[in-house]
This record gives structure tokens, C-alpha cells and sequence, in this order.
């Protein structure tokens, strides 16, 4: 009986942690819907047939998206407020769903690596994960976490091949997204990672972060939304950093394993919605 009684309350904690579980997952071929654990594809492009561009995870606050591409930025899913949408919107709302307060994407990575996308860095100019003899996308919903992966195998870096392994896990009860990148390789590399920024937006710099807060050029939304964005790092893992006039680039030191924080607000939010709250939200 009294293992009985262990193994109950066991079950009985576990459920609370599901129930309590503000995060989510979602990875589907737009040809059936169907969500799954794992998609791989030896073009290693995937964009315009894998759901909403690639695998997605989200918090109460934000959903971030992997493009399923040589690209491999991270995009933002701006929320108005906090609940879980990706289930049921699958990242796109309609402009009616969007006036009724769902979230909506305002976030524009373009061609840079968006927020806290990986690629590599050869000495001179950045690498990216591309081409691959194969790419594979993988999801998984944990009890109080969630978190994709993006694995590109074979990419030419400096001579010789490596694998590399993005992961992004978010949280629950935690704005903040933990970006972390690993080379599945004998000898060490230099990863890129950073934000990227568009003409108008206010931008704060100090050691250890880089924001950005303003409209981004994007024409999928219902309407234009101010949305602030974030990136936290170690300087100690850095050795440059650098303005290509779209994006701050972080270059690494060498090594095997890299890790940064990512978060993001929007002026639709009830608390989070100018850049001096994001700021002093950032600074705690």
C-alpha cells in the first residue's frame, strides 16, 4: 500500500507540472497537419513545405520559429497577451483573430540570423549551416520546458565538416528564451550569433546585452506593432562584435559550446510595452 501511495502522489505531482506547463511545441508538413516529433531532409531545405518555415516552441509571452533553411535565424512570435497559441493558430491568426487580442508575427529577420541565430565564423566573414548532407528539426514538450533543435550535418567550415547543433528552450513563467549552440566536432569553431535591427528603432548597448525597440518591416501582420527584442550574453565568450548595417554580430571565441539568452515585448502587452519597460524588465 504504501508504495501504492508513492507511486499515486508520483502521478499526482506529474499532472500538476503538465497542467502548469505554460509552453508548447509545434512541428508539422503543411501537406497533412500532423504534428511531430522529428522531420529531417537531405536538401536541408524544408521553408515552403514544413509548417509555419520550421519547428517552433513557445512561452506565455513569445513564440520563437528555427527557419527550416540554409538561413537558420531565429524569428519572434509576438503575443498581446500571455497564453499559448501556436496549437490553434499555428503562428499565423487571422487579421480578425488578431483584433480580438491572438498574437500576431511583426518580427523581420530577412536574411540576417534574426534573434540569436547561429551560424559560424571562418576568420573573415560569417558561415552559414549550409550546404548539409542532412538537416533534421526536433521538438520536444518536457513538464516546465519545451524546447527545438535544428541539426545540420556536414556543413564546410575551414577546410573540413561539421555538425552543428542549435537548441532553444523556453520556459514556464519565464519570458526569457536560453539559445544554445554545439559544434559535434573534433576540433573547435567559432560561432556567430546576435540581433538584428531596422532603420528607426531605438537600440540600448552594454556589456552583456543588446536591444532593440521599434516597428519592423513586416507584411504579414494586421497591423504595425512596435515589438522589442534582446539578447544576454557572457563578454568572456566573445571576441568581436560587429554592425554589418542590418544585424550586431557576436563572434565567438573558439570552442565546442556556446550559450545566450533571448526575450522579446510588444507594444500590445498590458506591462511589458515601451522600451523603458523592456529595459528595466532586461536589467533585473
Amino acid at each position: 500500500m504504501r508504495r501504492l501511495g508513492i507511486l499515486l502522489f508520483a502521478l499526482i505531482l506529474f499532472a500538476q507540472s503538465q497542467a502548469q506547463n505554460k509552453t508548447d511545441i509545434s512541428l508539422f508538413m503543411r501537406s497533412d497537419s500532423l504534428q511531430q516529433a522529428e522531420i529531417s531532409s537531405e536538401s536541408g531545405d524544408l521553408y515552403n513545405t514544413i509548417g509555419h518555415h520550421g519547428p517552433a516552441v513557445e512561452n506565455e509571452w513569445m513564440a520563437l520559429r528555427i527557419y527550416f533553411s540554409e538561413k537558420a535565424a531565429i524569428d519572434v512570435y509576438s503575443k498581446a497577451k500571455p497564453q499559448l497559441e501556436l496549437m490553434e493558430k499555428e503562428w499565423y491568426p487571422s487579421a480578425k483573430d488578431q483584433k480580438e487580442g491572438w498574437g500576431a508575427d511583426y518580427y523581420k529577420a530577412g536574411e540576417t540570423l534574426g534573434l540569436g541565430g547561429v551560424r559560424l565564423w571562418d576568420g573573415e566573414k560569417v558561415v552559414r549551416l549550409n550546404p548539409v548532407s542532412n538537416r533534421t528539426a526536433r521538438v520536444v514538450k518536457e513538464p516546465t520546458c519545451s524546447f527545438m533543435e535544428m541539426l545540420s550535418e556536414d556543413v564546410p567550415y575551414k577546410g573540413r565538416k561539421v555538425d552543428v547543433l542549435v537548441r532553444v528552450t523556453v520556459y514556464s513563467g519565464e519570458r526569457n528564451a536560453r539559445v544554445e549552440a554545439f559544434a559535434l566536432t573534433d576540433g573547435p569553431v567559432q560561432f556567430v550569433t546576435g540581433i538584428n535591427y531596422h532603420k528607426g528603432q531605438e537600440i540600448y548597448k552594454k556589456d552583456g546585452l543588446i536591444a532593440a525597440w521599434g516597428l519592423h518591416p513586416e507584411d504579414v501582420a494586421a497591423e504595425s506593432v512596435e515589438i522589442g527584442a534582446a539578447i544576454m550574453y557572457d563578454p568572456e565568450d566573445f571576441v568581436k562584435t560587429d554592425d554589418d548595417g542590418t544585424q550586431f554580430l557576436l563572434i565567438s571565441k573558439p570552442g565546442k559550446q556556446l550559450t545566450t539568452w533571448v526575450s522579446s515585448a510588444c507594444g500590445r502587452e498590458a506591462e511589458i510595452n515601451t522600451m523603458k519597460k523592456f529595459i528595466g524588465f532586461l536589467e533585473k
